[in-house]
C-alpha cells in the first residue's frame, strides 16, 4: 500500500518512477570527508588501497564511501576531472540498481566510469552498453586512466572486433559494448559446436549508457540473426513494371504509411503485363512441340501428299481424305480444324494470368515487395546507397546501420531498385529482444539525459527506479515556445529566414533534423541563402567527433541528423573551449533549432538539452508544420479550421493542440509497440530456455552420444570400431546440435507466419472472444511441444547414413551444413501497426473529405468525431465569426 501512495505522489509531481536522493546526498557528504585522508596518498598507494577493498559479494556502505573517496581522486589524478557531488550521488545511484537522470554536459561518462570500477571491485563484471561503436570505444579509452588507476580492467567491443578480440574484451572487469553488439554475440554464441567457439561471459551487470534509448527505443525492434541460404534476385521485369504503376489509380497507401497495395485495376494491369510476358516466355517451347510432332507424322505417313505434308509439318490436324479441297487446305494451313463437314473451329482463347494463384506465388510476392520497396522506402531516409551497396539508416540516431537488412527478399527488391548487386537471401536462426537480453543481466543500472518521461516505462518493463540528480550548476537555458505552419514550404522558408536572421549575429547554432534527405535538403536552402554550415548525418558520421565539438565556435552553423545519442560534449568556444568562448556566453550560447517535433518528447528533450550545458546560458526553438509526418500520422487535421497569418504562422490554441496530441498519440504508440513486441516473444523466450537447456547439456557433455548410442546401437558400435570413441562423440554432438538448431529456426519461421496470421483474424474481427496473444500462444506450445523430441529423431536418422570418417563428421554431405555468412534485420514485430494506428486510419477514413470539396472543411456531424480533447479545445477570438 505504502509503494501504490508513493508512486501516485510521484506522479503527481510529474516524476513517476523517481526516488528521493535524500540518502545518497547525506552518503556524499562522508564521500567528500574521506577525501581529505586519500589527497596525501601516491599513485600507487591508492592503487593498493582500492585492492584492499576488493570482496566477492559487493560493496558494503562504508566500503562504497571510501571508494568513492578513491574515484573521484583517481579522475582528478588521471583525467584531470574530480567528480562534482552530482557526479558522486549519481554513482551511488547506480551502484544501487537505478536509472540516473541527468543533464546533457552533467559528467555523466565519469558518474558511470566510478560506478562501473565499484561494481567490479565488489567482484562482478561488467557491461557498459552504449548506443554505438564510436561512443563504446571513446568512453573506454577516455576513462582507461581511471580504471588503471583504480586497478580496474577495462576493454571494448565494435562491429569490426574479430572473435579472439571479442573474447578477450569480454574477459576484462569492465567491457564497453554496443547494445546490438553483445545481443549478436549471444545470439551467435547460442549455435556454436565447441565451447571454444563462444566468446560471452556470464551475464551479471549491465549498466546502460542512454538508458532510455536503448531500454525503450531500442526494445520495439528484435535482435535477429540470420544465416546466407541463397540468392534472391528479383526479377527484373517485375521491378520495371511497378515503376509504371500510379499512386492512386493502380495502386493506394494506407493513411499511416505503412503498407501499400494493389488496387483492382493495378492488379488488372500487372496480370495482363505479366500474362502476355508468360506467353512469350512460353512460345518457343511451343515452335519446338510442334516441330517435333511434324517430324513424327511424317515419318509414319510416308503416303500422304506433298499438301497434307506441309499441313502436318506446320502442327495442324491434316484430313485423312485425299481429296480434301484447297479451301479446306488453306483453312488447315491457317491453323484451323477442316473436318467433313468444312466447319471452322476457332482457338481456344488463352487462360487468362491470375496473379493469386497458387502456382504465381512467388509472383506475387516480388510484385508486393517490390512495391513496397519502390513506394514506401526512401533513399536518404531509410537507406543510403554508396559504394556498390544499400546501407540501411537507424532511424532513432541518424546512422548507417552496419550487418543490418531487411528480411523476406525486401532487401533483394530495394536492391534491384537502386540496380546494385542483390545479396545472399537469408533465414531467421534465432532473435532477441533488448528486454530478454537485459534481464539475462543480475543487474541493471544505467544513466541518461531524459529517463523520468519513461519512468512508468522502466518500472514496467524493467522493474527499475529513476534517481533525477540536479544539475551543478542551475539550468538558465531559455526556451521558446514551438512555432507551428500551414505547411512545410511555409515552415522551411520560416525557418531558413530565422537562421539567417540568429547567424549575423555570430551566435553559434545546432540544427537538429530528423533525416540524411531533410539534412540535405535544408544545407542546398542554407548555401542559396549563402550561410556556411557543415553538415552531420549519416553519410559522414566517422567525423562526428570533430563537428559537434566545434558546433560552439560563434559563428558555426551545425546541420545534424538525430542528435540522441551522438554522446559528444558540445562545448562552447569549441572543444578546448578557445575559440571566442566570452563572445558565445555574451551572444547568448549554442542556439538549437529543431525542424519538427519528434514522435517523442524525449527526443526533442535531448536535442534541447545541447544548448545550456553546466549553467551556460543557451536557447531552442523548434519548427513544426500541419503537413509533418508526425501530424498527419498520428492525428486527425482534416477536422481543423486554421487561420494562418500571411506566413503561414498559425497560433491557435487547436491548431497547436493537434500538435501536442499528435506527440502524445506517438508516445502511445511507441509504448503500445514496445508492449506488444514483449508479449510476443514472452513465450518464445521460454521456449528457447528450454531449447538452450538441452543444447547446453549436448554442448558441454556426451548427451548427444549417449542418446545415440541407445537408438542406434548397432551403428554406434560401428563406427567406433572404424574411427574411435572420440570422433563418434564429436560427430553426434554436431549432428544433435545441427538438429535442434534446424527445428529450433523451422519453428521461428512458423510463429513469424503464425504471428502475421493472427493479426489478420485481429483486424478482421474474427475472433471475438479470444485475444490474439492466446491464440498465438495455444498454437506456438503445440509447435513446440514435440520439437525436441523431434530433433532427436532427425538426429538418429541421420547418425545412420551419416559420412564419418577418421577425420570427423562431413556436414555437408551428411545434410546438415552450418550457415556460413550471418547478419541482423531489422524487424517491426508489429506489422499491422497498433491499435491506436488502426483508430487514427478508421477516423482518417470516416471523416476524408470527397475529392471535390475543400480539403480543409468537413461537415459539422464528421467533426464531432475528433478527439474530445480537440473539440473542446478554445478558440482564439478571432477565430470565432461571432465575435
Amino acid at each position: 500500500m505504502a509503494l501504490k501512495i508513493a508512486s501516485r505522489f510521484r506522479r503527481l509531481l510529474q516524476r513517476p518512477g523517481s526516488i528521493d536522493l535524500g540518502p545518497y546526498e547525506r552518503l556524499t557528504q562522508l564521500v567528500g570527508e574521506a577525501e581529505e585522508s586519500v589527497l596525501p596518498l601516491t599513485d600507487e598507494e591508492l592503487t593498493e588501497a582500492v585492492a584492499e577493498l576488493r570482496t566477492e559479494g559487493g560493496l558494503h556502505e562504508d566500503e562504497q564511501i571510501e571508494f568513492l573517496a578513491l574515484a573521484r581522486d583517481a579522475g582528478r589524478r588521471a583525467i584531470g576531472e574530480r567528480a562534482f557531488d552530482g557526479q558522486v550521488v549519481g554513482a551511488l545511484a547506480m551502484l544501487q540498481g537505478r536509472i540516473v537522470e541527468m543533464a546533457t554536459g552533467e559528467g555523466k561518462t565519469l558518474a558511470g566510469a566510478i560506478a562501473a570500477a565499484g561494481y567490479a571491485v565488489g567482484g562482478r563484471k561488467v557491461h557498459v552498453l552504449a548506443v554505438n561503436d564510436y561512443l563504446a570505444k571513446r568512453d573506454a579509452e577516455w576513462m582507461g586512466p581511471v580504471y588503471e588507476l583504480l586497478g580496474v580492467t577495462v576493454a571494448h567491443v565494435g562491429q569490426a572486433s574479430t572473435p579472439e578480440e571479442r573474447r578477450a574484451a569480454y574477459q576484462a572487469e569492465v567491457c564497453y559494448v554496443p547494445v546490438n553488439e553483445i545481443g549478436f554475440d549471444v545470439l551467435r554464441d547460442r549455435l556454436v559446436t565447441d565451447v571454444a567457439d563462444r566468446v560471452t561471459v556470464e551475464a551479471d551487470v549491465a549498466l546502460v549508457d542512454e538508458a532510455d534509448s536503448v531500454l525503450i527505443d531500442e526494445a520495439r525492434v528484435p535482435m535477429v540473426l540470420a544465416g546466407a541460404t541463397r540468392n534472391e534476385a528479383l526479377d527484373d521485369d517485375v521491378v520495371q513494371l511497378v515503376r509504371t504503376l500510379r499512386a492512386g489509380v493502380d495502386y493506394e497507401i494506407d493513411g499511416d504509411g505503412r503498407t501499400v497495395a494493389l488496387t483492382d485495376k493495378g492488379t488488372d494491369k500487372v496480370e495482363e503485363a505479366l500474362g502476355e510476358r508468360a506467353a512469350a516466355a512460353t512460345a518457343p517451347a511451343n515452335e519446338a512441340d510442334e516441330a517435333h510432332q511434324a517430324a513424327s507424322e511424317e515419318a509414319a505417313g510416308g503416303g500422304a501428299d506433298a499438301d497434307t505434308d506441309a499441313d502436318a509439318a506446320a502442327g495442324k490436324d491434316a484430313d485423312t481424305d485425299a481429296d480434301t479441297d484447297a479451301d479446306t487446305g488453306a483453312d488447315t494451313a491457317a491453323g484451323k480444324d477442316a473436318d467433313v463437314d468444312d466447319e471452322v473451329a476457332v482457338e481456344p482463347e488463352r487462360p487468362r494470368f491470375n496473379l493469386y494463384d497458387d502456382e504465381n506465388l512467388d509472383r506475387l510476392t516480388q510484385v508486393n515487395v517490390a512495391l513496397h520497396a519502390e513506394v514506401l522506402l526512401r533513399k536518404d531516409v531509410d537507406y543510403l546507397v554508396r559504394d556498390g551497396k544499400v546501407s540501411l539508416i537507424n532511424n532513432s540516431r541518424g546512422r548507417v546501420a552496419k550487418l543490418q537488412r531487411w528480411p523476406d527478399g525486401l532487401q533483394a527488391a530495394v536492391e534491384a531498385k537502386e540496380a546494385v548487386p542483390v545479396s545472399d537471401s537469408g533465414e531467421v536462426l534465432d532473435s532477441i529482444t533488448v528486454q530478454s537480453l537485459i534481464k539475462r543481466y543480475k543487474s541493471l543500472c544505467g544513466m541518461t539525459g531524459t529517463a523520468v518521461v519513461v519512468g512508468e516505462s522502466l518500472q514496467e518493463f524493467y522493474d527499475v527506479d529513476v534517481a533525477v540528480v540536479p544539475p551543478n550548476k542551475p539550468n538558465v537555458r531559455k526556451d521558446d515556445q514551438d512555432r507551428l505552419y500551414l505547411t512545410v514550404d511555409q515552415k522551411n522558408e520560416a525557418l531558413v529566414k530565422h537562421i539567417a536572421e540568429v547567424h549575423e549575429t555570430g551566435r553559434p547554432i545546432l540544427i537538429g533534423t530528423h533525416s540524411v534527405e531533410e539534412s540535405e535538403q535544408l544545407s542546398d536552402k542554407l548555401a542559396a541563402a549563402d550561410i556556411p554550415h557543415v553538415v552531420l548525418n549519416a553519410k559522414n558520421d566517422a567525423e562526428e567527433a570533430g563537428i559537434i565539438a566545434e558546433a560552439g565556435v560563434p559563428g558555426t552553423v551545425t546541420v545534424s541528423t538525430q542528435m540522441a545519442g551522438r554522446g559528444t560534449d558540445i562545448r562552447l568556444g569549441g572543444k578546448d573551449e578557445t575559440h571566442d568562448k566570452e563572445k558565445a556566453l555574451e551572444l547568448g550560447g549554442l542556439y538549437v533549432i529543431g525542424t519538427g517535433l519528434h514522435a517523442s518528447r524525449r527526443l526533442d528533450d535531448q536535442l534541447r538539452g545541447r544548448a545550456g550545458r553546466q549553467g551556460d546560458p543557451g536557447g531552442t526553438l523548434f519548427f513544426a508544420s500541419l503537413a509533418d509526418e508526425l501530424v498527419t500520422r498520428y492525428s486527425v487535421s482534416s477536422g481543423l479550421r486554421p487561420h494562418p497569418d500571411e506566413t503561414g504562422r498559425l497560433t491557435d490554441r487547436k491548431s497547436i493542440g493537434m500538435l501536442e496530441h499528435a506527440q502524445r498519440v506517438a508516445d502511445g504508440a511507441n509504448a503500445e509497440l514496445h508492449r506488444t513486441t514483449w508479449q510476443y516473444n514472452r513465450l518464445t523466450g521460454q521456449q528457447r530456455a528450454i531449447l538452450l537447456e538441452t543444447r547446453e547439456k549436448v554442448l558441454t557433455e556426451d548427451l548427444a552420444a549417449e542418446e545415440l548410442a541407445e537408438r542406434a546401437k548397432e551403428r554406434y558400435d560401428e563406427l567406433v570400431d572404424e574411427v574411435g570413441e572420440d570422433v563418434v562423440k564429436s560427430a553426434a554432438r554436431r549432428i544433435a546440435l545441427g538438429h535442434l538448431d534446424r527445428r529450433w529456426t523451422d519453428h521461428l519461421a512458423y510463429l513469424a507466419d503464425l504471428r502475421e496470421g493472427i493479426h489478420l483474424r485481429s483486424l478482421a474481427g474474427g475472433i471475438v472472444h479470444l485475444k490474439p496473444i492466446d491464440e498465438f500462444n495455444k498454437s506456438a506450445i503445440a509447435s513446440f511441444d514435440t520439437l525436441i523430441s523431434d530433433a532427436w529423431d532427425d538426429a538418429v536418422e541421420t547418425f545412420k547414413e551419416a559420412e564419418i570418417t577418421a577425420d570427423g563428421l562431413d556436414e555437408e554431405a551428411s545434410g546438415i551444413p552450418r550457415p556460413t555468412a550471418t547478419w541482423t534485420y531489422l524487424v517491426n514485430d508489429n506489422p499491422f501497426g497498433t491499435e491506436a494506428d488502426r483508430i487514427l486510419g478508421r477516423l482518417r477514413n470516416a471523416i476524408r473529405p470527397e475529392s471535390g470539396a475543400e480539403p480543409e472543411e468537413i461537415l459539422e456531424e464528421e467533426f464531432d468525431e475528433l478527439p474530445e480533447e480537440l473539440r473542446d479545445a478554445d478558440e482564439d477570438p478571432e477565430d470565432d465569426p461571432k465575435k
